[in-house]
């Protein structure tokens, strides 16, 4: 007979092992989430574009930029279903920091493209934000400038 010290412990073990069955299922669920949105915003960019097309719209540079604005958003879709995915086969945690900088820097870039002061109540708040959006664009290409540098070369 097992000692009451050992049964608990394996019941621990058991109940351990239970609940990362469970968020190993949840992971899944969350990669398959994404995968649908995705599937969903690429179905929606060629609508906007046919549209944009039919009415004459395409012409419109901000139009355009809106394309743009979806095409980035879709790439952090994809980013951030890639780290699920890495999380799901417990990938090294390099690799992971190195899939959510990407993910940071596709973000940053999209928010820079689709910059426009006009959405601002002063000069002053638009060039705050601007310098915000660069010094935090510089601060991740330096982190993957790092990862690249040392021996991350083979983490993607």
């Amino acid at each position: 007979m097992a000692e009451p010290d050992d049964a608990v412990a394996d019941r621990a073990e058991q109940s351990i092992d239970r609940i990362g069955s469970f968020v190993h299922a949840v992971e899944i669920f969350a990669a398959a989430v994404f995968a649908v949105l995705f599937a969903i915003g690429v179905g929606d960019l060629v609508l906007q574009i046919v549209r944009a097309t039919m009415t004459g719209a395409i012409t419109d540079p901000l139009v355009v930029i809106g394309f743009i604005d979806t095409g980035l958003l879709l790439l952090i879709i994809v980013e951030v279903y890639q780290t699920v995915i890495a999380y799901v086969e417990e990938s090294n945690t390099s690799r992971i920091v190195v899939l959510v900088t990407y993910t940071g820097v596709i973000a940053m870039v999209r928010k820079i493209i689709t910059f426009r002061t006009s959405e601002y109540a002063t000069v002053a708040d638009a060039l705050l934000a601007a310098s915000a959006y660069t010094l935090v664009l510089l601060g991740l290409v330096g982190l993957l400038w790092v990862y690249r540098s040392s021996d991350g070369d083979d983490i993607l």
